[in-house]
């Protein structure tokens, strides 16, 4: 092998390890907001109620989604003080 010969085949390791590299990181990156975003949908669901309590189930679902509700308000309402505060 010739020296030539050898460039090439580091080049071709290096390309396949940046590859699967790449393939990786969008595996970890798709999986972890997935997981995320269906955390959120069972907790909004209240999937950790007791199904058999009907009352409990949909307290903690109306419960939930007020806060979320709530928590959205608040965010935008303080984004719009701190944008008129920052504006003049």
């Amino acid at each position: 092998m010739n020296e030539s010969d050898k460039d090439r085949e580091r080049r071709r390791t290096a390309l396949r390890d940046i590859e699967r590299a790449v393939e990786q990181s969008e595996t970890i990156a798709g999986s972890t907001i997935g997981r995320m975003a269906d955390n959120a949908r069972r907790h909004l669901a209240a999937e950790d109620a007791d199904p058999d309590d009907a009352i409990e189930v949909w307290g903690r679902r109306v419960g939930r989604t007020i806060g979320l509700i709530v928590f959205v308000v608040l965010a935008v309402y303080l984004v719009l003080t701190l944008s008129a505060r920052w504006s003049g």
